[in-house]
């Protein structure tokens, strides 16, 4: 590591204060922020925009690839007992039939009386969200997946569903998988993908949503081994979201009541997240016991079970299901990663995003633009680009680039100045500490993958 120095005329190396903003304030700022920055736009905006559709900006679409590639390294990348799998969005309605979904996969609607608008029950208190009205209809049960058709008929023979969840391709592919690769239980299958719901009412910006992405894991053991798979997965979940940077005091895991188990569920916990309207569901961890298998068997007719040489004995294994929500993951981290402080005198913003998950973890920034400093700046963006994502910016003054990718959550920016051009050197700044350090263009490499290992290291 270099020396602190000083990089006159900024006063940013200051220490920052740190002042939280108020809680019901957060939402609106962070969702100001989204939009403002680039993270997330209203589908269709020029038409007026689509419900609860969103698009994922240069900025947005960065931090889910992240948050997604922190879930896959730490489920499948460093796990020898864990491989991966894309299977279709589209799929025919025996699967959903075997699964249980045709028949259950629904919620409570009702109409309101007066203003004749439509709610889930269970989510309204009893009170209508847009008139106050207490009047409603009777509850009807609502299927949630969305229907279409595959092929030029539009007939029963042609129906398909999007699927609501991506589980149900690991199980209908649990015997390809035995058969293609070196795995038996304990062992995992894996899979991140789009997932579609007819929410009655999505809310609260993109934590409920009509289409969304999921990261889900189906755990296959020996049915005497589940209670401790579970227990297991339980402790492991909730450390992933603490080692990415939620603080605890904002993290909670919840065991389902005996009421609300989902019909294939032996025992769930939720992880769960203090949102602005409280704590809602991030991830929820389900023991599966040996339903699905067993249904899709039954439907399908092939045996989905393992043989077990050494024991000489064949079983349906039991199944421990951490499934989480990409997008409201992605808004976990960005809620609790905003912050509101003041350096020298000057508020600022900035998202303490972890480094892995920052969209750009550098900002390559030339002090001027004058042609002179370019070559060199464009040097160290070459050298840092195949290692990190990078932001060069060169517009306005370097404490307004300093601010915006503070704001953007950019861990650490390289500044390219005059000095620069005799002693080969740049400045490295701490997006949280604002403390700038001087290093060798040669050692820029080395020395920010020596914070970004400390940032990862365990804690």
């Amino acid at each position: 590591m270099g020396q602190p120095v000083r990089f006159p005329p900024m006063p940013e190396s200051e220490a920052p204060s740190d002042t939280l903003p108020e809680q019901s304030d957060l939402m609106e700022k962070v969702v100001g922020l989204c939009k403002r920055r680039g993270f997330i736009f209203q589908s269709a905006e020029i038409y007026g925009g689509f419900r609860s559709t969103y698009d994922y900006g240069p900025l947005g679409v960065n931090l889910l690839r992240n948050v997604k590639n922190a879930w896959w390294e730490t489920m499948v990348q460093r796990r020898a007992d864990v491989v991966g799998l894309d299977a279709a969005i589209l799929s025919p309605p025996a699967v959903w039939a075997a699964s249980g979904h045709l028949a259950t996969f629904t919620d409570p609607l009702v109409d309101c009386m007066n203003c004749h608008q439509r709610w889930r029950e269970d989510k309204i208190d009893g009170v209508c969200p847009a008139c106050g009205s207490t009047e409603f209809t009777e509850a009807r049960a609502f299927n949630l997946m969305f229907k279409t058709h595959a092929g030029p008929l539009e007939d029963e023979g042609a129906v398909a569903y999007l699927r609501p969840e991506t589980a149900q391709g690991m199980f209908i592919n649990f015997l390809n998988v035995l058969q293609t690769t070196r795995m038996k239980p304990p062992f995992g299958i894996a899979q991140v993908g789009k997932s579609f719901r007819n929410e009655i009412t999505p809310q609260n910006f993109v934590f409920r949503t009509r289409e969304f992405e999921q990261m889900e894991m189906e755990y296959f053991v020996p049915p005497a081994e589940a209670e401790q798979w579970f227990a297991y997965w339980l402790e492991e979940r909730f450390r992933w979201y603490l080692g990415l940077g939620i603080p605890e005091d904002q993290l909670r895991l919840r065991h389902h009541e005996q009421s609300e188990l989902s019909h294939y569920s032996s025992g769930t916990a939720d992880v769960e997240f203090l949102f602005p309207w409280g704590w809602d569901e991030l991830e929820g961890i389900a023991n599966r016991s040996d339903f699905d298998l067993k249904a899709h068997a039954a439907a399908s007719g092939e045996k989905l079970e393992y043989y077990d040489q050494t024991a000489n004995e064949r079983y349906v294994p039991h199944v421990i299901e951490p499934a989480a929500g990409a997008t409201r993951t992605m808004m976990a981290f960005l809620l609790a990663a905003y912050t509101e402080d003041e350096v020298g005198g000057e508020a600022r913003t900035l998202l303490r995003l972890h480094p892995r998950l920052a969209p750009y973890q550098v900002g390559v920034l030339p002090l001027s633009k004058k042609e002179t400093l370019e070559p060199l700046a464009r040097r160290v963006l070459g050298l840092l680009q195949p290692h990190f994502m990078c932001d060069y910016d060169t517009t306005q003054s370097i404490g307004k680039r300093y601010r915006r990718q503070d704001e953007v959550g950019t861990p650490w920016c390289v500044t390219v100045d005059f000095d620069s051009l005799e002693d080969d050197a740049a400045t490295v700044r701490d997006r949280d500490t604002t403390e700038q350090i001087r290093v060798p263009v040669d050692g820029l490499l080395a020395e920010l993958r020596g914070r970004m290992d400390a940032a990862s290291a365990p804690a």
